[in-house]
């Protein structure tokens, strides 16, 4: 089976998982009003038809060394278990994630949700299999609290400024026998009120401790797939990414009718309506759910290099999560979530930035650096 050698082509598969896990969430976004309880049906299956077929292909290279089915023939089955575990646990974070990018936006559920999971994933990682440079390590994964803390605050910040506005806008109320109605004609009014009526129902702090709750979930799910890839009678990656993604995809079944039924954001949903879908919205989801999966089975192969590469998972997932950092700027940039803000915002979103950059930049080096 395929796994890296160097650290470089490690350190390559770490960032190919930062832009998997940055990326995916664009298309639920593409999908417009489809409800993410619906997208995540979709969103499972590609996850585990990607595990699939990395397991048949590259998990299947080199017939004269152990392939993914030696693997499972020779694993201890409290091994498989962590493995299926791992998927639960993150299918339940994940899901809700995409509750809070459904209320905040990429921008805010990303860098505060997943932020909070790289200290936590960080920390326990580490104690597992101590690779890396700790001062370093830790330091990094400092900043990026830092960094959650500046990204809540703009959001709070942001929607307080949007929510300011459209009342004043809501708020130019003209007699309609006044001759200066004319210069603000109806239609316009009841548009400002409308913006202002939708601006009430989001709720900052909402958003923030689903993302918050999304973190906990999500810092644990890897440390828990990394107990079923070490130690003896462990489970090689392809192997174990194949027992995540079965996790995923069973429990959605479980998870999305809860979701469905008593939604974290808006009204229940009628699951009926998953076959009213597009064709467009479908494809979507299952792209979704491979690039995501692309993302963790690169993560996966790059903790399991040999000890001599030093890039242990603590490392690995830690850039790994600098998908935060991709998603913001998505968020940003194409989506426009922070669209008109005030400088003062504006200031906060680079500081976010700035601290993100350099803790990822402290854990990326951590490993050259090991203490002897």
């Amino acid at each position: 089976m395929f796994l890296p050698t160097t650290y470089a082509a490690a350190l390559l598969l770490t960032l190919l998982t930062m832009m998997c896990w940055g990326s995916w969430a664009n298309t639920q976004k593409m999908t417009g009003k489809w409800r993410f309880e619906l997208f995540y049906f979709d969103y499972a299956f590609g996850v585990l038809l990607c595990a699939v077929v990395a397991m048949l292909t590259l998990g299947s290279l080199n017939a004269a060394e152990n392939t993914s089915m030696d693997s499972f023939a020779l694993a201890a089955n409290r091994k498989i278990f962590y493995g299926f575990a791992g998927g639960v646990v993150f299918n339940i974070a994940n899901m809700l994630l995409v509750a809070a990018i459904s209320i905040a936006g990429l921008a805010v559920a990303f860098p505060i949700g997943i932020g909070l999971a790289l200290v936590i994933g960080v920390i326990w990682n580490y104690s597992l299999n101590p690779q890396g440079n700790p001062g370093l390590l830790f330091g990094g994964s400092a900043l990026v609290v830092v960094a959650i803390v500046l990204d809540a605050l703009a959001y709070r910040y942001h929607v307080s400024e949007r929510r300011r506005a459209a009342t004043a806008a809501a708020a130019v109320q003209v007699p309609a026998e006044d001759p200066a109605a004319l210069a603000v004609p109806r239609p316009v009014q009841k548009a400002a009120k409308k913006r202002t009526l939708a601006t009430k129902k989001a709720s900052p702090m909402k958003g923030i401790i689903i993302s918050l709750i999304s973190g906990l979930l999500m810092g644990s799910f890897y440390p828990i797939v990394e107990m079923g890839k070490s130690g003896d009678f462990a489970l090689a990656p392809y192997p174990i990414a194949l027992m995540f993604a079965i996790g995923v995809f069973s429990s959605t079944f479980v998870f999305g009718l809860f979701f469905a039924l008593i939604p974290v954001h808006g009204e229940s949903v009628n699951l009926w309506d998953y076959f009213r879908g597009t064709k467009k919205q479908h494809l979507l989801g299952i792209a979704g759910g491979m690039i995501w999966m692309v993302g963790a089975i690169a993560n996966f192969a790059a903790s399991s290099a040999p000890s001599t590469v030093q890039v242990g998972p603590a490392v690995s997932y830690a850039i790994g999560q600098g998908a935060t950092m991709i998603s913001a700027l998505w968020g940003i940039l194409v989506w426009k979530e922070f669209k008109d803000s005030s400088p003062t915002v504006n200031k906060l979103l680079i500081a976010m930035f700035a601290m993100f950059i350099i803790g990822l930049a402290l854990v990326s080096i951590a490993p050259l650096y090991v203490r002897g």
